[in-house]
């Protein structure tokens, strides 16, 4: 998947309520609707949706699924954000030198 298709599929409130919930263990559907404000079936079309946006990994466990994050899901984005993070670190770096510079010269 792309960094943009995790952004898109992260960008939804409920997805990222969802996303987050998961952030400790591996949740059932039932587990997850029982600590959001939308229904069952919600939460099940918010999981669909991050799970093709290979964000999440369902386990079946005798008749339940587990969801949870699937962290290689995550390195696209965070590869992505960092980016962004490097580019602010070398302006960063480029004024310190300048104004180094000026006081030097």
């Amino acid at each position: 998947m792309t960094y943009e298709t995790a952004l898109t599929a992260l960008a939804d409130p409920s997805r990222r309520r969802i996303f987050e919930t998961l952030r400790d263990r591996p949740r059932t559907v039932s587990d997850i609707a029982q600590r959001q404000p939308i229904s069952r079936p919600a939460v099940s079309q918010h999981l669909k949706a991050l799970q093709e946006a290979g964000l999440v990994v369902a386990r079946p466990q005798g008749t339940a699924r587990y969801y949870r994050i699937r962290r290689e899901g995550l390195a696209e984005l965070r590869a992505y954000l960092d980016g962004f993070w490097d580019d602010v670190l070398a302006a960063y770096a480029q004024e310190v030198s300048k104004t180094l510079g000026e006081e030097n010269g």
